[in-house]
Formats: C-alpha cells, sequence, structure tokens
C-alpha cells in the first residue's frame, strides 16, 4: 500500500490542485473529516471512511487490501494539520507515504485582502490552549489565528484583547473562505466581540504598537508618583540576570511602579506583577497603558498569597518582599523548580535574608553591587552624583 496525504484546500472543488485531482482518481479508498468527503467530486470509483484521528485512520488503513489510499486534510496538509501524526504513525508502521500540499485558509485570506502574508505570524486557536494577548504582543506584526472549539472562536479572542487593552486594536475576521457564504469582516478587536462568527474562520489582527528596544528605558520615560523605582542601570543588570527569553513567563514580586515589568514585558511572553498598595497598582497600570506592555498582568495583593494559582514562571524578580522574602522564593520554586530568581536589596539586613533564604532554598547564589554615579550640572562644571548602590542576589535555573 501507499499512502498520500493530502491537503484539500478551502474544501470546495474550486480550491483543489490538478495534482489531487489526479491523486483522487487513483485512489481506491479515501478518508477524511465527512466534510471533506462529501466536497469530492462525482465519478470517483474510489471506496470511502469518514475519519480524523490519526490511530483511526491507520486502523482503516491497515484493515484495507488496496494499494492506493488517499488521506484528506482541509488546507493544507504541512500547516496545523493532522497529517503530521499521521505521518508519525505510520513511519512506525513502515507504510510508504507522500504528502501533497493545499490551498491553505491563509492563503486565501491574504489573496482576498490583496495583500502579502509572509510578515505574518501564523498561529492556531483552534482546540488549543492559546493566549491571543501573549501572541500579538511578541509578534510584532499582524498575527493571523486560525479559530473554532472552546474559547478559540474569533469573537472570544476579540473579547481577550479588549479586556487587556487592546480593544481598538484593527481586525478581520474572514469566515467559510472559498464557500459560497464566504464573508470579510473589518473592525476593532472591541467591535468584534460583540459578533458572531462561524468555526471555519480567520482572525488577523494588525500590528500592536509598542517600543522595541534593548533593556533599560530612561527613568524619565516612566510615570512614577512617590513609589520607589528600580533605577535605568538596575533593571539592565536585572534582566542580564534572569537572562530573559521571548517565551518565558516573569513574575515581578514587589512591583512597585511597575518599570522592570514593564522591562520583561516587552521582551518576554507574559507578565505578573504582584504589588499590594493601590497606589502603586494605579502607577502600573498607567506604564503598562504608557509602554504598550499589554502582556502585562496587574495582581493586587501580599506576597505570598498572591502568587497562589499564577502559572509557573521561567523568570522572577523580587523588588519587594514585605519580610517575605524566603516564602516567596518558596512559592517560586514551588511553583517551578528550574525558575531563574533575582533578587534586589538595598539594606545589607535584606541582603543577608537574601542570602539565607537562597541557601535554605538549596540554590547556588552569586551576589553583585551595582554602584552608578550620574553626571548633574554644576554651573559650566559637571560633578559625578553617586546614586544608592544596590546588591543584586541571582541563581537558579536548569
Amino acid at each position: 500500500m501507499t499512502v498520500t496525504l493530502a491537503g484539500m484546500g478551502g474544501g470546495t472543488a474550486a480550491t483543489m490542485t490538478e495534482e489531487l485531482r489526479r491523486a483522487m482518481e487513483r485512489a481506491q479508498l479515501i478518508v477524511g473529516a465527512q466534510r471533506l468527503l462529501d466536497a469530492l467530486p462525482r465519478g470517483l470509483a474510489a471506496d470511502t471512511a469518514a475519519a480524523v484521528a490519526p490511530g483511526e485512520i491507520l486502523r482503516l488503513l491497515k484493515a484495507s487490501d488496496c494499494e492506493e489510499a488517499l488521506v484528506l486534510y482541509s488546507g493544507d496538509s504541512g500547516f496545523y494539520s493532522g497529517a503530521r501524526g499521521l505521518l508519525a504513525l505510520l513511519q512506525e508502521e513502515h507504510i510508504p507515504a507522500r504528502v501533497l500540499p493545499g490551498l491553505s485558509s491563509v492563503q486565501l485570506l491574504a489573496a482576498r485582502l490583496g495583500r502579502p502574508w509572509q510578515d505574518w505570524t501564523l498561529c492556531t486557536a483552534h482546540g488549543v490552549d492559546c493566549d491571543p494577548v501573549a501572541e500579538v504582543c511578541a509578534a510584532g506584526g499582524p498575527v493571523c489565528f486560525l479559530t473554532g472549539g472552546t474559547g478559540g472562536n474569533a469573537a472570544d479572542l476579540c473579547r481577550r484583547l479588549t479586556e487587556a487593552g487592546l480593544g481598538e486594536l484593527p481586525v478581520t475576521v474572514g469566515e467559510n473562505l472559498s464557500y459560497p457564504e464566504e464573508r470579510l469582516t473589518t473592525g476593532t478587536a472591541a467591535g468584534l466581540a460583540k459578533e458572531t462568527f462561524p468555526s471555519l474562520a480567520l482572525l488577523l489582527t494588525e500590528a500592536v504598537k509598542r517600543p522595541r528596544r534593548a533593556p533599560g528605558i530612561p527613568d524619565g520615560e516612566f510615570i512614577r508618583g512617590k513609589t520607589p523605582m528600580t533605577k535605568q542601570e538596575v533593571r539592565c543588570a536585572v534582566l542580564s540576570k534572569l537572562a530573559l527569553r521571548p517565551g518565558d513567563v516573569c513574575w515581578d514580586v514587589g512591583a512597585g511602579t511597575g518599570s522592570v515589568s514593564v522591562e520583561m514585558a516587552l521582551f518576554a511572553r507574559k507578565v505578573y506583577a504582584v504589588e499590594r498598595d493601590a497606589d502603586a497598582c494605579h502607577l502600573i497600570e498607567q506604564n503598562r497603558a504608557a509602554f504598550g506592555a499589554w502582556n502585562l498582568n496587574l495582581v493586587q495583593g501580599t506576597a505570598p498569597e498572591a502568587l497562589s494559582g499564577l502559572p509557573a514562571p521561567d523568570a522572577v524578580f523580587v523588588g519587594g518582599s514585605g519580610g517575605e522574602l524566603e516564602a516567596i522564593l518558596r512559592a517560586a520554586v514551588a511553583a517551578n523548580p528550574s525558575v531563574r530568581l533575582c533578587v534586589s536589596a538595598i539594606a545589607l539586613e535584606t541582603l543577608d535574608a537574601a542570602r539565607h533564604a537562597f541557601e535554605e532554598l538549596g540554590i547556588d547564589w552569586e551576589a553583585t553591587q551595582i554602584s552608578v554615579a550620574r553626571s548633574r550640572a554644576a554651573g559650566r562644571l559637571h560633578l559625578m552624583m553617586a546614586q544608592n548602590p544596590v546588591f543584586l542576589l541571582s541563581g537558579g535555573g536548569a
């Protein structure tokens, strides 16, 4: 037996490739979702069987005595397709297989809009857990979502974007592409969150505008109030010690003005800023909006209790602990034993408490002292004015 795994395009005859049509004519057995089987051209001699799960398809293939089998997938066989799972099973069974591409829904949407799609970030929310806010913030350009399933409908994704503060983000939904009932709807995330869309839909979000720069935003660009703030040079060192990566989930405990949280959010995937002071929380919300750090989530409460239920962190910065430093670090390590940790300290007592906490948790640590002096004009002269020295204790990680 030889098995052909083929993308059927948009599911209508007009979007099928000639290569696929020839494979249909040769096949003695055609397997796929019932929706795809219903769209087959008339007059084919092949037997058909409805199945979508790779294991079920493999069972049907092994039970058949045909020489040429065809397995159909919607769109393109290489784009979030079940072909990947079936290919692995066929290889295990030493069953020869080949793959034929098809027109993807992304190509159809781009063509309908008359624009290229090579700068789009492609992801799926179809039956999987997808965070649209993190995706659009990380992309730096348009993002195209396959939609469908619980919580993954186009309107659901627009609602989540709106709740995060991205209600004015321009979006387009393409539904039932290539079918007679095809429709394109353009508006804002807030507007389309109120609409109803079918499962066969794509959501295209335009680029989120926010700073793209190396760490170390000038202090004066933050809204500060009377809340203490981690200074520019220290923030650079903190992000370096934490070795942040684009896919990281971060905690900033004792977030203050949110300056470290914002820097994290402009680089990492998702950030949770934990702060108990109401005035500081207001500043965090203002700075979040000012820098477009929509993937920054404010958690108002006292740590370690406020940390309960947060997603496991890859990196944690503790800028304020309220005397609960060891409990905070213990909660972070309990959530992820390989978490990367950094604690800032101005007082020697805090430094000693951090050292003790690291040792109690069995984590190797490194201490760094940062002493910064900044120039200040004094008439025609410029004097170097010392800032408070800061200690950073860091450790953890795989």
